[in-house]
């Protein structure tokens, strides 16, 4: 029985190697150490915390499938910063496309236009214990996506220029443009503040990470075991 005993100090490509030599079951290491990461890029992008967990189980899925083709010259962390952000791109302009047809329909048929929308509460979003960190969440979901991921990447998940940059695809150049407009939008007093309430904003709790790692190893470990 594969167990993850002992495993807490190998690095991200020493898991990557046991996992593509059979020990499937490690990838939920990777997982753990990267679900925060994961889950901001992917809410920055869609800005709804149930398609961010939809997009998170497909783009960790996604990166066992082609795990062969990670290299290690890279950071894991970027190859799967990358993926999600794919991913999460995919899901929006599907989503996008969805929504016309379905606007399309409902009109034709003379429906009202007000039924097309009915939000519910977010229980977590209510349970946020910081007042600012709200503010400041409905702050940076409110700047252009271009500003947005960036933002979340740099000040929110505190990477580096050069991190964000290799993870966007981006020159280094862009993300410093992008995040001095990005912080220039939003208001004085939370571009003074932020720096104290990013870390409790956009969390992704323990209930909602073993949510996304049992439903990733579920998929996985069903697969036939093959060289990866």
């Amino acid at each position: 029985m594969q167990t993850l005993f002992g495993t807490a100090s190998l690095t991200d490509a020493e898991v990557v190697a046991r996992v593509r030599a059979g020990e499937t079951a490690l990838f939920e290491i990777l997982m753990r150490r990267h679900n925060q990461r994961v889950y901001r890029v992917a809410r920055a992008v869609l800005k709804d915390e149930t398609e961010a967990e939809d997009v998170m189980q497909q783009a960790y899925i996604n990166a066992f499938t082609h795990l062969h083709q990670f290299e290690e010259r890279a950071q894991f962390s970027t190859w799967l910063t990358r993926i999600t952000v794919h991913e999460a791109l995919a899901r929006r302009r599907r989503r996008k496309a969805h929504t016309t047809t379905s606007m399309a329909d409902r009109d034709e048929h003379g429906e009202s236009m007000d039924a097309l929308i009915a939000p519910e509460p977010d229980p977590e979003r209510q349970a946020y214990a910081a007042e600012l960190a709200r503010v400041l969440e409905a702050a940076v979901d409110a700047l252009p996506e271009t500003y947005r991921i960036v933002f979340a990447l740099r000040d929110v998940e505190g990477l580096s220029t050069s991190e964000t940059a290799a993870g966007l695809d981006l020159g280094e150049e862009a993300v410093k443009t992008r995040l001095h407009r990005a912080r220039a939008m939003l208001r004085r007093t939370l571009a003074e503040q932020f720096g104290a309430a990013s870390a409790q904003a956009f969390q992704f709790h323990a209930s909602r990470c073993d949510r996304v790692v049992s439903a990733v190893l579920a998929n996985i470990l069903q697969r036939p075991r093959k060289s990866l």
